[in-house]
Order: structure tokens, then sequence, then C-alpha cells
């Protein structure tokens, strides 16, 4: 399962019986689930799908769970993430916490509770974040960066304001004079557009906004 889902979950776990009642718990809730054993693993999912949420054990091989949360910040993964550990000391906590993760529940957990907690991490990111999605990736318009794929991209504010009027109509064609009125009205050069239009092929790929003969500019794969 890869691409942008609203209900798409990642979990890291590397106790297989408890993966599997997990897959099975969060699967009967209406999540998508995808399912990684190691850190190393699931580092590579992460960084290579989107996800709406990630639940991730910390005592796991090849990457440990909270040294993977810090990786996965540190690559400009936003996803929301609740560490899911036998180890429950306020200093450990505390670890999760500021590694990156929103939430931080001890084994062994209510599954109600467990539940409950994930959709209101889902519930705050929404309410939060605000993405747009351009296929295999995703621009979090908020922080003004293109996440998954090879890493997070960062943007400046006209090629963030570009790109999230594409991305938000990625049907319509839009003429040079219509992308100069909606997103370059201040632009002292007429040729902006055709400039920031490079500028995004350059970070994003040249496949990124295609160019409709004739007519002007469209959103085409990222």
């Amino acid at each position: 399962m890869t691409g942008a889902q609203d209900r798409a979950l990642l979990l890291v776990e590397d106790d297989a019986k408890l993966a599997a009642l997990l897959d099975r718990l969060f699967t009967g809730e209406g999540y998508a689930v995808d399912v990684a054993h190691d850190g190393q693993a699931g580092l590579h999912r992460a960084l290579t799908s989107q996800y709406a949420v990630m639940v991730i054990d910390r005592g796991l091989p090849a990457i440990e769970g909270v040294d993977l949360v810090r990786k996965l910040r540190a690559h400009g993964v936003a996803s929301p993430i609740l560490v899911l550990t036998a180890r429950g000391t306020t200093e450990d906590r505390v670890e999760g916490l500021d590694a990156g993760a929103e939430d931080y529940v001890v084994k062994p957990f209510e599954i109600d509770e467990l539940l409950a907690r994930l959709r209101a991490l889902l519930r705050r990111h929404a309410d939060t974040s605000t993405r747009l999605d351009l296929g295999e990736r995703y621009l979090d318009v908020t922080a003004r960066r293109v996440l998954g794929g090879t890493g997070p991209i960062e943007l400046s504010g006209r090629e963030n304001e570009l790109l999230q009027l594409f991305a938000a109509h990625p049907a319509q064609v839009f003429t040079r004079d219509e992308l100069r009125r909606l997103v370059f009205q201040d632009a002292d050069s007429p040729g902006a557009v055709d400039t920031y239009v490079y500028y995004l092929r350059r970070k994003l790929g040249r496949d990124v906004i295609r160019t409709v003969h004739g007519l002007g500019y469209r959103m085409g794969s990222a």
C-alpha cells in the first residue's frame, strides 16, 4: 500500500503475535495498515509511503524505537507518532515525547484507550496541518515543504503558493495571466510565472508541472 490515505497506518512492532493482533485490530477499525518488524524496515516504509499515523514500538531491532522517531523527524516526516512500549517511567515518556512522538502508551494497554488515542492524534493533526496530495508525495502547506520520496524538499514562499494552487486544482489548466493574477500580482518581472515553474521543476522533477501548449500550465505528477 502506497500513496496518501486519510486512514493509512504504519505499525512498527517486532513481536510477531502482537503485530498480528494489532494489524487485525486496526484493520477492523478501518485503517489501511502496513507492518514493519524492525526499525530499519519501518524507516524505509515511512520514507517511501505516506501515513496518516504511525504506531512504533520502543524496543525494536536494527533501529531502536525512539531513535527511529528522531530519524523520521530529521527527514521531515510529519505524521503523528504514538510510541507503544513496556517502558513506562517518567524519563522514558519524556525521552519519547522529546524525540518527536505525540503520544506514549505503556504495555499492557486497554484496546479502547489505544484506539481513542489514535483518533485523537488524527483529529489534532488534521486541525494543525494542511496537506495536499502530489501523487507519490505531498505538500505540507504550513511547513512549506514537499514530503515523501527521498526526503523533505524545502520551498520558498512563492514556490509554495504556486504549487499549492496547482495541487488544489489538479485538473485545471491555468494561463500565465491567471497565474500572474493569483500568485504573482506583485512581481516586477512579467516572466515570474515561467521562472517559478522552472524552480519547481528543478526541485521536484520536470513532470511536476505540465506545459499545455497554447494554453498554460497544469498539475503534472510529483
